[in-house]
């Protein structure tokens, strides 16, 4: 299992104690391979750039209008945190649903 997220978020660290077995991944240093956007966002679609963050905030239009796999390329930290990976699944975000569905 994976989990991809930033070490200063409160959300990765809950989610990093509750499966302490993860590999986390510090978005901000390894950054995120491509290939894991890409599915992410097959699978997540919008929900995927985290629209509420600061660094969202200081893009201006024409950088936020640009397709999310080139601004999460450029930008990891705008990806909504934490994406986990566990095999063929993923998830995103540390909700209920989430923390149930990984609990077993």
């Amino acid at each position: 299992m994976r989990i991809y997220g930033l070490k200063t978020c409160d959300t990765c660290r809950k989610a990093l104690k509750a499966l302490p077995d993860a590999e986390f991944l510090d978005v901000r240093a390894d950054g995120v391979p491509g290939e894991v956007i890409e599915k992410a966002l097959a699978e997540f679609g919008d929900k995927l750039v985290n629209t509420r963050s600061t660094t969202w905030r200081e893009l201006d239009d024409a950088q936020r209008a640009r397709p999310a796999p080139e601004l999460l390329a450029d930008h990891p930290t705008l990806m909504k945190r934490p994406l986990i990976l566990d095999g063929e699944s993923m998830y995103l975000g540390w909700t209920k649903d989430v923390q149930a569905a990984l609990a077993g």
